[in-house]
This record gives structure tokens, sequence and C-alpha cells, in this order.
């Protein structure tokens, strides 16, 4: 069992939180908007909590569940009330047509995180190349994921595998940069190749 903290009300927050709480993960909820955040900690399960936004989350990995835009920016305002957290950020830096990513091809948004984290954060990417829904309708996709630390990778992979999900490891951080064009390829296949959204990436093995 992890202990979670979600900072985030969203789609993908309620579809991660709720699969957290089935695989009996500790779960707090955090939200700007307080009201926000207790309607999904009391959709979630009463064992759900609620935090104070920008207090010391309790989770010893923290999901940064917001649009793109905001996940440095609030990193920044938590500050030291990050130290020794594992910082997983979700987001997809899509531009305004999802046809190209919003950010400069040298960085990725975990890796800016990664410039502004308190001393003791690591930064994990993980969860960009899954739709909320998909997660929502029990399915069960591969869940790829990148960092440099060691330590914070494996948390995030058992946690991953709490979720009946399976945790895929692409690498270091620089990775994280290709896994937000993952997130491009996996919008693509979804409006051209397959006119469904109800679909997942995966990584299938063949016997040698």
């Amino acid at each position: 069992m992890k202990s979670i903290s979600i900072i985030g009300t969203g789609n993908m927050a309620r579809a991660i939180g709720a699969l957290a709480v089935a695989g009996g993960n500790a779960v707090e909820v955090i939200g700007r908007d307080q009201a926000k955040a207790a309607d999904l900690a009391q959709t979630l399960g009463a064992s759900v909590t609620t935090g104070d936004f920008g207090a010391v989350p309790t989770g010893d990995i923290v999901i940064v569940a917001l649009r793109y835009a905001d996940v440095v920016p609030v990193v920044t305002q938590y500050g030291d009330a990050l130290s020794d957290k594992v910082i997983v950020d979700i987001s997809n830096p899509f531009n305004s047509e999802a046809d190209g990513l919003a950010i400069p091809d040298d960085t990725s948004i975990a890796q800016e995180v990664a410039k502004v984290a308190p001393p003791g954060a690591s930064v994990v990417k993980a969860f960009n190349t899954v739709f909320g829904h998909v997660l929502e309708k029990g399915q069960t996709p591969d869940v790829f994921f990148a960092g440099d630390d060691a330590h914070a990778k494996a948390a995030v992979s058992e946690f991953v595998a709490s979720l009946g999900l399976r945790p895929l490891d692409v690498g270091g951080l620089g990775m994280a940069h290709w896994l937000e064009g993952t997130g491009l390829v996996l919008m693509g296949l979804a409006r051209h190749g397959l006119d469904n959204f109800d679909v997942a990436l995966g990584a299938t093995e063949f016997p040698g």
C-alpha cells in the first residue's frame, strides 16, 4: 500500500483516485476549490481525506493532475512542502489542435518540474499516455513512466501495479519529452487510425 496525494479534481484525478482506493492505497485529494476536493473525496470513498492547497501533502507520492500550464507554477508555489516527495507529472502539453507539443523540443513538463522541485524531491513522468475514461471503464492498459531516481521509480511502479495496471519503465527523465510525444501519437491514433477514443497504447512481447 502507498500513501498518495492527488493535486487536482478533474477526470484523471477521479480515475486514478478510484483505482488507488480500490488498490488499498491511502488517498488524499487536494484542490484550490475545497468544495470540489471534498466532493471528489466523498465520491471516491469514506477513507479518502482532503488537504489544504499549498500545505504539506500527506502522501509520499504526489500526483499533480493539472493542466500542463499549471503544473510548474503549482510545484513552484508548493516549494519546500514537496521536499522528499515523489512528484508525478501526468500532463500532456498539447497545442490547441493537439497535433504538436506546446513546449520546446529540448524539454518536457516533467523536466521543467525537476528544475523547480525542492531538495530531496524526485520527479517521475507517468500516466500521460492513458485516457482517464479508459481507466474508468475498468480497462488495464500499460502505464509508461520515466525518471532519474531509481527509488522513486520503484515506488511509482509499485503504485501502478496496485491499480491493476502494468508499469513499464522507459528510462531517465529525458524520456519524458518522448512520452509527451507519445501522447500525441495516442491522440492521432484515436482521431484518425481508429476513429475511437476507447484505445490505449501498450507493449507486446513476442517469443524469441
